[in-house]
């Protein structure tokens, strides 16, 4: 729909918050993806200033016919934050925190990034579980599930989630939590943007100050060694030990040393939690392992290793992204990872297994629409490079990837780790509790105006 057959000024007059239009000077700005293989043109651009200014225009979106598309830190690897021909709802204006730290919970605006959610928990020695990049959106990580360094100790994020604000389809604002709108508060957690605008969500916080965190390298000879260790490691560590297992290349920059720069290396990230004096008996196994080229590992601050994948992943770099969960890494399994790892084809690209044992595994399937809670890992392929001339190899490389190790899997994905798959892919990450959510779906968007997203279509 071209912008002669929409009151676009009319939009504009009723916002506190800007909107941008094609031929604006911000324009191209302001459509940028962090994945800049994704290149969308909406028709306008909505920069929301207040929960007002969101009821405004999605009213408008509806009203108009227009595609509709939510947009928090515009990292989602699919290209969902954004449409062409239609509007976008950026909410990055919208990014206050607020820490209640005597009732340990924090109010997050639908803009807010992660790392102004740890800027601001961290200032009382607290943190909510999140992902590991902290130019990341939060709320759109966070409705999807949210894993990170703490889930195997604080559980997923949809499990901290205490409370939400939303602007539904029909524009009306209401609160969401256990006692009211229980069924909608239940489909956020998991179901994402399918529901309504989430202009804020309460979350739970835990006591984390400084933690013992960072990586170890292992020589990509032992990869196969290493990683049969750390299976069974890690599913037996204390709960307050958080590791995940990659394959990547050593960034070629400072703090690591020279001879390591760009060599491809099996790693854990580790991040534990628990009392400092206890970090290096908990490690100590993992520092025995042979073929160890590198131990970073050392007490940080939490919002540190929250933001140490950041120099690596700017934003403006190709990606493409695929996953699984996987409940067991069988030795046949390994056996694939090695091929790929030694043929990683950017020096950015890499591989991760984020385990979800511990926490997560004490909420029952149904309590959320996450189905897996059987699952001990979420694994991303990811091909990733700055040059678009290398798009191609990294989709391939991941595509093959993926289907290689598909047969190992539980059957299905974490939905941030969703690309462009089809409406199976997206049932098949609801599993059971898909039905439900379709029908909520129909309760609270029945039209479908939110569907530039994982779709959960409304229920008949």
């Amino acid at each position: 729909m071209t912008e002669t057959k929409i009151d676009a000024d009319g939009l504009a007059a009723r916002l506190r918050g800007a909107l941008v239009r094609p031929g604006d000077p911000d324009y191209d700005e302001a459509r940028n993806l962090y994945n800049a293989m994704i290149d969308k043109r909406p028709a306008l651009i909505a920069r929301v200033a207040d929960v007002d200014d969101v009821v405004a225009a999605v009213s408008f979106g509806r009203e108009s016919g227009l595609e509709v598309a939510i947009r928090g830190g515009g990292h989602n690897g699919a290209g969902l934050a954004s449409v062409d021909g239609g509007l976008v709802l950026d909410l990055s204006a919208l990014n206050g925190v607020k820490v209640d730290p005597e009732a340990r919970t924090v109010t997050i605006a639908g803009g807010a990034l992660l790392r102004d959610v740890d800027a601001a928990t961290g200032a009382h020695g607290l943190a909510t579980p999140a992902g590991i990049i902290s130019s990341t959106g939060a709320g759109g990580l966070m409705l999807g599930g949210g894993v990170g360094h703490l889930t195997r100790r604080a559980g997923l994020s949809i499990d901290n989630i205490v409370g939400a604000q939303v602007v539904l389809a029909d524009g009306s604002v209401v609160e969401a939590d256990e006692t009211t709108h229980p069924d909608l508060f239940w489909a956020i957690r998991g179901g994402g943007g399918n529901f309504g605008v989430v202009a804020s969500i309460t979350a739970r916080l835990h006591p984390v100050g400084d933690v013992v965190g960072g990586p170890m390298f292992w020589d990509l000879e032992r990869a196969g060694d290493i990683l049969r260790w750390y299976r069974e490691f890690i599913l037996d560590a204390p709960e307050e030990l958080g590791g995940f297992f990659a394959f990547l290349s050593v960034p070629p920059a400072p703090p690591f040393p020279d001879e390591l720069h760009l060599l491809k290396v099996a790693a854990v990230i580790w991040c534990w939690t628990g009392p400092a004096e206890q970090a290096a008996e908990v490690l100590a196994e993992a520092r025995a392992q042979p073929g160890l080229l590198l131990d970073g590992v050392q007490p940080v601050p939490f919002a540190a290793l929250q933001g140490a994948f950041d120099p690596v992943y700017p934003a403006g770099d190709q990606w493409y992204w695929r996953g699984d969960f996987v409940t067991e890494i069988s030795d046949a399994a390994i056996e694939r990872h090695q091929e790929f790892a030694t043929a990683l084809p950017t020096w950015k690209s890499t591989m991760h297994l984020y385990p979800t044992s511990g926490a997560p595994q004490r909420v029952g399937p149904a309590d959320t629409p996450w189905a897996y809670r059987d699952a001990n890992w979420a694994a991303v392929f990811a091909g990733v490079d700055p040059d678009p001339a290398n798009a191609e190899a990294i989709r391939t490389w991941t595509v093959d990837y993926f289907e290689a190790l598909h047969p190992y899997s539980a059957g299905a994905s974490y939905v941030n780790f969703l690309g462009e798959e089809g409406q199976k892919r997206v049932r098949a990450t609801y599993g059971d509790n898909y039905s439900r959510l379709a029908r909520i779906k129909a309760q609270y968007d029945p039209q479908n105006l939110f569907h530039v997203n994982q779709n959960i279509r409304p229920a008949a």
